[in-house]
Order: C-alpha cells, then sequence, then structure tokens
C-alpha cells in the first residue's frame, strides 16, 4: 500500500479550507467595517477611520483576487513526451518555461520496452509515476500525483500546487494578507484594549463582543504567522530558491539559479508579461 495515496485526502480539507478563508473575510469585515469603522464615518468623526475605511477595502480587492488566481492558476504542468535538450538556460536561472524543452522524437532506433524503461528510471529527468520527462526544478506532487514545474509546495489553503505559474500571486496573496490582517488588529485593538469595559457598560451586545473579541485574535494570531511567512518567503525568492530545493542548496557551494536578488525578484513578479520591444 502506497502511503502517499491518503495525501488525496487533502483535496477534500482543502475546499474546506478555502470555505474557512471566506468565514474569516466575512467574520472581520463585519468586526472591522460594520462595528467599528462605520460609526465613526456616520458621524465624521475621524480622518483616520475614513483612510483605514479606504485602505481596507482596497487591500481585500487585492487580497481576494490574488487568492483566487492562485487557486484557479495551474502551477505549471509537464506536457507528454518532452525531455531537456539544453542545459543553457539552467545556469541562466530560466529551466522552467517550456521553451527549455522540446519533443521526444519518434524516430529512434527500436528498443524494448523494457530497455526504455530501464533507461528512463535510471535518469535524473525521468518522473516514474507520471511515465513522462522530468525537467529541472520539477517535483512530483503526492495531493495532485503529477509533476509541477518548479514546484514550491502544496497549499491546502488554495487547493492547489504553489509552482513555476502562480508563485507570483501565491506571494502577493500572502503579502496582502499580512498587510489587511495587520491593518484589521491596529484597527480593533482599542475596542479589544476596552473589550471589558464595554461588557461590563452593555455599549455592545454581547455577540458583537464576540465577534470583535474573535476577530482580533484571529487577525493577530495570522498577521503574526504570516509575517514569519513574508521573511520566509523574500529571502527564498532573494536566492531563487524553492521551498523545497532549501537542503539541495545547502549541498551546493554556489547555487546556479541565483542571479542575484534584483534579478531574481524580477524574473519571478514579472513572469509572463512581455518584453519590452516584443509585441
Amino acid at each position: 500500500m502506497n502511503p502517499f495515496r491518503l495525501c488525496s485526502g487533502l483535496k477534500v480539507l482543502g475546499y474546506f479550507m478555502i470555505l474557512i478563508v471566506f468565514a474569516i473575510v466575512a467574520l472581520s469585515y463585519y468586526a472591522v467595517v460594520l462595528l467599528t469603522l462605520a460609526p465613526h464615518l456616520l458621524h465624521a468623526r475621524s480622518f483616520t477611520s475614513f483612510l483605514s475605511f479606504l485602505t481596507f477595502h482596497i487591500l481585500l480587492v487585492l487580497l481576494m483576487w490574488s487568492y483566487i488566481k492562485v487557486v484557479i492558476q495551474d502551477p505549471g504542468s509537464v506536457p507528454e513526451n518532452w525531455k531537456l535538450v539544453s542545459e543553457q538556460n539552467i545556469e541562466e536561472g530560466n529551466s522552467v518555461a517550456l521553451t527549455d524543452y522540446a519533443s521526444i522524437e519518434n524516430n529512434t532506433p527500436t528498443v524494448s520496452t523494457d530497455q526504455i524503461e530501464r533507461r528512463q528510471s535510471q535518469s535524473r529527468g525521468y518522473c516514474s509515476q507520471c511515465q513522462n520527462g522530468k525537467p529541472p526544478r520539477c517535483h512530483h506532487c503526492s495531493v495532485c500525483h503529477r509533476c509541477v514545474l518548479k514546484m514550491d509546495h502544496h497549499c491546502i489553503w488554495v487547493v492547489n500546487c504553489v509552482g513555476s505559474r502562480n508563485y507570483k500571486f501565491f506571494l502577493l496573496f500572502v503579502v496582502y494578507t499580512f498587510l489587511t490582517t495587520t491593518l484589521d488588529t491596529l484597527v480593533l485593538l482599542p475596542s479589544f484594549i476596552k473589550f471589558f469595559r464595554q461588557a461590563k457598560n452593555h455599549s455592545f451586545s454581547p455577540g458583537n463582543i464576540t465577534v470583535v473579541f474573535l476577530a482580533f485574535v484571529l487577525n493577530l494570531a495570522f498577521s503574526l504567522s504570516l509575517l514569519c511567512f513574508v521573511i520566509m518567503h523574500a529571502s527564498l525568492l532573494s536566492s531563487n530558491t524553492t521551498s523545497v530545493e532549501v537542503y539541495e542548496k545547502k549541498k551546493t557551494v554556489r547555487w546556479k539559479y541565483d542571479l542575484g536578488w534584483k534579478r531574481n525578484f524580477e524574473q519571478e513578479l514579472y513572469r509572463g508579461r512581455p518584453e519590452r520591444g516584443k509585441g
């Protein structure tokens, strides 16, 4: 029995996690906008409240846009019967592009099926589970049951792998979520400090007190954890490394995909945009 088959259950959990994400967003929106900022805006009490109200909605739109993109965007599939024909682009850090690969031609000398499978299984560029060529920086996902180009990890929060084609949206989602939860925490902090006094004076209903308290705790927890996550991925991106390549990188003196932090950021954040002077 293959224990990795059990990983397929993470997909079902992932769909539940999407509901949790929308539930947390709805809870935060009710606590931050309707319970905290709206009363101040109705009485025109503070310009800071208006600025917070505007910033919150901008970040919320960006957060939801990047989240939907990372959920629906294919992380980078390997076409059938493809193999690496040149390592030139590997040294340049562009090994994830499909243009670096060429289709296996059918004009090779006739050999037995056993010989082919034996040679392919001995090759580093072959995935025995997908029965297909395996490009550099490509890894097989036990949850999705396929190889993913420049795979970083499988994220149950987005029910998808994070790879070459959606890593940028994943980074944006993490950053926008960190900024949103930090803003929510700051907006809810005064209400949280006055929590017991408000509960005693009944200025809030018990239900609203619970919503504010829960929203503050959740947003504080997410902002602190996401801060560590942002720092970690910023460090990985600066050296053009994925999460699954960290241990591999430690074994080498010089990481061959590292182009310098500036070009590493540009390569990832501007991926998919046409080059100047082209198209």
